[in-house]
């Protein structure tokens, strides 16, 4: 019997579990489903970044006597439709632990009837479910759950069958659209999964060994950028973690940071709009359609690392972990605007915007998440620049008005006898704003422990 195999987040056919599975019924379908819910909120640069992957997938698809139907629409209507069109008796898929993406597929499995959806694999090393503490309760912790972790261990890559799959033909689908207009001179790296799996290789051979050391400094650029790769699935953790060896545990943990936000937002799912810690929602905080707000989506704080992350992630569509941290801890404590906010100008921006991890890395750092005691660190914007771009490097490479200011003096330009007419001064002092938000968590969390 025909089976479909439903492409979501795993745009590759290396390493590819439900392809095994599906593989296993008879001849494969191959659909990719446009779904408006998940298109409009995305912004331009993660939208180019799936059309082109779309475009590898398919391309690799014909290479093998398949191809990509791709369909637009709600997939509870789409994907029955295409099952009856072949005559499947299966859809087969990589299980989704997203809130919308889980309340899909259930919708999707009860409008298929007899037709059976089958889940294998996941976006993830170890998916979330797998791993609780001894009482059966989810890890909401990171340490403990890194050594249940890395004692779990995962499976090793899934034998490429590509070529060896009967692929089914014939259906029609809609051309993959053209990309959305990007920010001008926006050059995004090559999608796909040939593309994924040769930015690994170059990484591994020639950067990894100096990730450790280096991974916080933004001005060396010493971090992988394969983020992009795993927010579509071009190429699965399950593979690089198969290439790390003892010395790897920094970058490996990494990975285990990415499945961990996963189990978080699998086990609480309203955590990706609200507070994990719901009593800090009590905090005072600023609005967010002011002109503090607006001069940070810009850069334009008058904080020249501040202002050097939000500058590339406009440019790029993504930023350095490092910077999201900074420039995440300057919007919630120097400006106390909710983290909500910022979470949602990057998901607006960045290429590998991930749900789990975006809103967990901007709970963590608004103090308001998992590990909880981060809640009193602030991140000092300047102190922050002098360490990990020590010589100003990254900071003149996104702010040009800054070009001319030699060395770490391109972290307090305002300290120069003439500072420069076209960057703006601090739009805070950052001192005083470090004690307002100690003030308002410490009155947050007293409400908690009086009530």
């Amino acid at each position: 019997m025909t089976s479909v195999l439903w492409f979501r987040r795993d745009l590759r056919l290396g390493d590819h579990p439900a392809l095994h599975e599906a593989a296993g019924d008879g001849p494969v379908a191959a659909l990719f489903v446009l779904d408006p819910a998940l298109l409009e909120p995305s912004g331009a640069p993660r939208v180019a970044f799936l059309y082109r992957s779309l475009r590898a997938l398919d391309e690799d698809l014909r290479s093998h006597g398949g191809q990509l139907v791709v369909r637009r629409g709600d997939p509870v209507k789409v994907v029955p439709e295409v099952a009856k069109e072949v005559g499947a008796s299966s859809v087969h898929v990589s299980a989704d632990f997203g809130p919308y993406g889980r309340t899909r597929d259930e919708a999707v499995e009860e409008s298929l009837g007899d037709v059976r959806l089958v889940r294998t694999g996941s976006p993830y090393a170890v998916a979330p479910g797998r791993l609780t503490k001894k009482d059966g309760e989810v890890y909401k912790v990171y340490t403990p759950y890194h050594r249940a972790w890395k004692e779990h261990g995962w499976r090793k890559p899934a034998t490429p069958i590509a070529s060896r799959v009967d692929w089914h033909t014939g259906l029609n689908g809609i051309d993959i659209p053209g990309d959305p207009a990007l920010p001008e001179g926006m050059d995004l790296p090559d999608a796909g999964e040939d593309a994924a799996r040769k930015a690994w290789t170059k990484y591994h051979d020639g950067g990894l060994g100096g990730y450790g050391n280096d991974r916080d400094r933004p001005d060396l650029d010493r971090t992988s950028r394969m983020s992009m790769y795993l927010k579509w699935g071009a190429i699965h953790p399950r593979t690089i973690l198969a290439d790390l060896g003892p010395g790897d545990e920094t970058y490996r943990g990494e990975i285990a940071w990415r499945d961990f936000y996963a189990t978080i937002l699998a086990t609480w799912p309203e955590s990706a709009r609200e507070y994990f810690q719901p009593e800090l929602a009590t905090m005072e905080y600023a609005p967010a359609d002011g002109a503090a707000f607006e001069a940070w989506t810009q850069g334009r704080t008058g904080f020249p690392i501040v202002d050097a992350g939000m500058r590339q992630l406009l440019a790029l569509g993504w930023m350095h972990n490092r910077l999201r941290m900074i420039v995440a801890s300057f919007l919630v404590k120097d400006l106390h605007i909710e983290w909500q906010h910022g979470a949602r100008h990057f998901m607006k921006h960045l290429v590998d915007g991930d749900l789990a991890s975006n809103q967990h890395g901007w709970q963590w750092t608004a103090g308001t998440g998992t590990d909880a005691a981060p809640y009193f660190r602030v991140f000092n914007p300047i102190t922050q620049g002098q360490k990990f771009d020590p010589q100003g490097d990254y900071v003149r490479r996104w702010i040009p008005e800054l070009l001319n200011v030699p060395g770490k003096a391109v972290h307090t330009p305002w300290e120069l006898d003439a500072p420069p007419v076209d960057y703006p001064e601090p739009i805070v002092d950052h001192k005083k704003e470090r004690l307002v938000a100690l003030e308002r968590y410490q009155a947050a969390r007293a409400g908690r422990s009086s009530s």
